[in-house]
Order: structure tokens, then sequence, then C-alpha cells
């Protein structure tokens, strides 16, 4: 009955091991030169000059949820054109309507100006 649950065991060992591993060999092994730069507070790229809990323009989070919104939308046409063969004229017919309907998304953002950053 346990040797069932061997590979399991051995499943969560091995994945313990490949995440462990790499975190005490990098403790070990990586010079340890710690220097101002190194050790300040990393956030946009910038020196931080105001409180952490400053208002971001809302911009920001327009052009965030964009880039997720399109990037979905190329994670759609991969299995799409795979099984294009499979699933004929239906399939084909299907996904232009979906890419017409995010085009025109996108032209109304375009005119907008929310892809504009001044």
């Amino acid at each position: 009955m346990l040797e069932n649950y061997f590979p399991v065991l051995l499943f969560i060992c091995v994945g313990l091991a490949v995440g462990v591993a790499p975190l005490v060999l990098g403790g070990l092994l990586a010079p340890h030169r710690p220097n101002s730069a190194k050790l300040s507070p990393y956030e946009c790229g910038f020196a931080a000059f105001e409180d952490a809990r400053m208002k971001f323009d809302v911009r920001y989070y327009l052009v965030a949820i964009l880039f997720i919104l399109f990037d979905l939308e190329i994670a759609f046409l991969f299995p799409w054109a795979v099984v294009l063969k499979e699933i004929g004229t239906f399939g084909f017919v299907s996904m232009m309507i979906f890419l017409a309907i995010l085009v025109v998304g996108f032209i109304y953002e375009w005119k907008k100006g929310a892809l504009e950053w001044e």
C-alpha cells in the first residue's frame, strides 16, 4: 500500500532539492561585496525621492493593463495556431472575430491617447 506513494514522496524530495540546492550553493559560493548602491532601495530605475506611499499617475496603471490585455491575446493565438487544421473554417472565423474586436479596442485606445506618455 505504501509503495504506491513512493513516486509522490520522490517527487516532493526532488522538488525540494531543486528549490533549496541553488539557494544553499548561492549562499556558500557567491561573493559577498556589499556597497551602498547594492543595498539601496530600488524602485522603477531611479532613486527614491518621495514617500513610498506616493500616488502614481493613472496612465502607469493603464499602460500596465493594456500590456496584460494584449499579452493575453498572443497567449490565445498560439494554441489556436497549433490546432488550426482540426478546427477548420469555424475556428478561423471565430478567431478573426476575436481579433477584430481587439483591434477595434486598440484603435479606440489609440484615438483616445491612452498610449501617449508625456
